[in-house]
């Protein structure tokens, strides 16, 4: 353990204790921004809410799951499952820090995810959930603290809340080495805020256009009466009726994430975090693909009914115990516990008319539930050997779960392309349309060593088997014969090697791998192939700055057995044969001077099938551009009578996209401007304004289908105000 140092005593303001008091009943008082992460404590010179404020104290030390100082990071775990320097990672790893979501009032992942090069959103599944295009290929999951969301789903059941996020990290490439299943694309891992000993806490009221509404808190502190007990709680509600003509309704969402950490000896650690989310939104396609394109005239336009609604609740519960038996030998066991469930009823578009004038629909109602088990058992070794220094990673990991879904349809009266005008009555009796049965369970053992060769040279090698049964049956009315368990297995290597040419500069080359048992839902198809994919990469680091770093890449990524969506039954997938993206990016995040922080990057991707007999040869992957690039910059000024005030601007571009595999439709390319100012009252209260999409471009931010198509938002104004202590 490393000594732990507390802040000195600060005077409390009356009228902030009434703020947060206010905004958060019950948060705890203290100071943002100290966090403790593991063994170390992140002293007091970070606060969350992005402050500059306090470079005078004690020095800032950062842990691969703890607050980042700024816009760069410098230590990551999510591609090693150790705490390893960035430049010492062989594989690309972008880090969005809480200081650029604060910055940026960011209230929705796919926003934050926008802060990196070659990830785009692919789609909220109908306002369900959130689903990214990495490297040109498609994932609708994630990982938290290091553990995937229940992968026997296709997708998580609700739209993921910031309220309690640290940092976002973006793994590009395959990782089954660490994490068995996975997307081709990469892995996007969430770090949660952990509790501290240090009382912290702050909270936030938003306000903007269309009606938005938010309120999160987040507190933490020792819990008295148990040495080394910290807690945290973290919250975050919000309304959002959105730009879109809803027929009236709203979304909304509450969140809430309880936590624990607990020392109960120098070498031992024990963590706690629970999330639990219920969600109530509009089901929503957004809009349609006619002729070849999405007609913007309208961004509003609504092609559902007031009885179209999806309502979904997720849980989860993860216990990490970590204990050292020395300095060389860590043993971490991780226990994490999944559970959900959400009721859909919606009007769905199947077509459009030969003279492109109506839209034929029909009714569709789901249920669907879902649970889940994952254990984690490690060890970490650090040793030498012949005057190697080897750190080792042993693991062996068991996930089981399962999933439910019931699908039913019946008919519905057609609408105006240009004028759909919703009022229909919810309809009655609805005939089966699917019963989809499935379970998963498999048994990974890894082993990954990292190896420190001298001379500037790291080599990371890594080896996992995976092993198990899936069960999947999708029954309908004309399919009921129950099929077999599928046996699966899969042998994912990974080897990357670093040439530390000089301090600032690291060069890196890897071969990674992907293995993924299929949860698409294929017409007519039991038990899909696993999908498995591999990647080459070469690429670069270079700090300009003990504060400013540019990552750069090379990489070309093949993905066999992939599932897409099925051309002609829209409720269904199709497996394809081969698809390949090769391409190239870059990052660029820290301080450039004193107060002038920023984050952002290119890249340019070109995915396509490579080989099919469904998909034309040659065709792009759907929502996958050529060029992407976006960047964040902003300045506060750090003497004199505008101390605190502070100026950020951002650029986002986005390349045209075909919206589905058979690219038979084509959405535009776009270019969207934001701005912010804000201005820290004290080291306690911020007040800023954000400015999105100030030339009110039009355009379509996620396509996903023919008749999925989420237009980007107009031009729009969030007001936010934070307490913190």
């Amino acid at each position: 353990m490393r000594p732990r140092s507390c802040p000195a005593k600060r005077r409390r303001s009356p009228l902030l204790l009434a703020l947060l008091a206010g905004a958060a009943p019950g948060l705890a008082a203290g100071r943002a921004g100290a966090q403790e992460s593991g063994e170390t404590i992140a002293l007091d010179t970070i606060t969350v809410a992005g402050s500059s404020l306090g470079t005078g104290g004690p020095q800032f030390t950062e842990t691969a799951t703890g607050p980042v100082q700024g816009y760069r990071a410098t230590r990551s775990a999510t591609a090693t499952k150790t705490d390893t320097a960035l430049r010492d990672i062989p594989q690309t790893v972008n880090v969005v820090p809480r200081e650029v979501l604060v910055d940026r009032a960011e209230t929705r992942l796919t926003d934050a995810l926008f802060n990196v090069s070659n990830v785009q959103p692919g789609g909220t599944i109908q306002g369900r959930s959130d689903t990214f295009i990495i490297r040109g290929f498609r994932t609708q999951t994630y990982a938290i603290d290091g553990v995937f969301m229940n992968q026997a789903s296709n997708f998580y059941p609700v739209q993921r809340d910031l309220a309690d996020v640290e940092r976002i990290e973006v793994l590009k490439g395959p990782a089954s080495v660490l994490y068995g299943r996975g997307d081709p694309g990469g892995v996007i891992n969430i770090v949660t805020r952990q509790p501290s000993l240090v009382p912290t806490a702050d909270a936030s009221i938003q306000g903007g256009s269309f009606g938005f509404r938010r309120v999160q808190g987040s507190a933490s502190g020792p819990v008295p009466g148990a040495d080394g007990l910290a807690a945290r709680l973290s919250f975050g509600t919000q309304v959002d009726p959105t730009f879109r003509d809803l027929a009236g309704r709203d979304n909304s969402r509450f969140f809430i994430a309880p936590a624990l950490t607990w020392n109960p000896s120098p070498d031992t650690r024990v963590s706690f975090i629970g999330e639990f989310t219920r969600q109530d939104t509009v089901y929503d396609e957004g809009l349609i693909a006619r002729n070849g394109r999405v007609p913007l005239d309208n961004i509003s336009r609504y092609y559902g009914e007031p009885f179209s609604r999806y309502n979904a609740n997720a849980n989860f519960g993860t216990l990490k115990v970590e204990h050292d038996f020395n300095e060389h030998l860590m043993l971490r066991q991780v226990l994490n516990a999944q559970s959900g469930s959400f009721d859909a009823i919606a009007a769905r578009a199947t077509g459009v008319s030969a003279n492109g004038l109506t839209v034929t629909r029909r009714t569709t109602a789901a249920t669907s539930t879902y649970a889940s088990v994952d254990s984690q058992t490690e060890l970490v070794a650090k040793f030498d050997v012949l005057g190697l220094h080897h750190t080792a990673l042993l693991g062996v990991e068991y996930f089981n779960g399962y999933r439910r879904a019931v699908t039913t349809q019946g008919p519905l009266s057609s609408v105006s392309f240009l004028n759909p005008v919703p009022g229909l009555a919810l309809p009655g009796a609805l005939s089966l349309q699917s019963d989809l049965k499935q379970k998963n369970e498999l048994t990974g053992l890894y082993a990954q060593d990292q190896i420190d060769l001298g001379y500037g040279l790291q080599l990371l090698l890594g080896l996992r088997y995976d092993t198990g049964t899936q069960f999947y049956f999708s029954r309908t009315p004309t399919s009921t014969a129950i099929p077999p368990d599928q046996q699966l297995s899969g042998l994912s290597p990974r080897v990357g090697l670093i040439y530390r040419v000089a301090e600032p500069l690291a060069l890196y080359a890897s071969y990674t791998t992907s293995f993924k048992p299929q949860t698409a839902n294929v017409f007519g198809v039991v038990n899909p192939p696993p999908e498995t994919g591999e990647q080459i990469e070469v690429g670069t680091r270079f700090d300009f700055s003990p504060d400013l770093s540019l990552t750069a890449s090379v990489f070309d990524i093949t993905r066999n057995n992939v599932s897409a969506n099925d051309p002609v039954r829209t409720n269904y997938s199709i497996i394809t044969g081969q698809q390949r993206s090769k391409g190239v990016e870059a990052d660029l995040a820290g301080t450039i001077l004193p107060g002038w922080k920023i984050i952002g990057g290119v890249g340019y991707t070109d995915a396509r099938v490579t080989r099919d007999t469904t998909i034309p040869v040659g065709n792009r992957l759907e929502a996958a551009p050529l060029f992407s690039g976006s960047f964040w910059t902003t300045y506060q000024v750090q003497e004199g009578a505008w101390r605190g005030l502070g100026l950020g601007v951002g650029v986002t571009y986005v390349g045209s996209r075909f919206g589905d595999i058979s690219n038979t439709y084509k959405v535009g390319a776009y270019t969207r401007v934001d701005a912010a100012v804000f201005y820290d009252l004290n080291e306690h209260a911020r007040f800023s304004l954000n400015l999105k999409n100030l030339t009110d471009a039009r355009y379509i931010e996620q396509p996903f289908n023919q008749f999925n198509n989420l237009p980007g938002a107009p031009f729009s104004v969030l007001a936010t105000l934070t307490a913190r202590m």
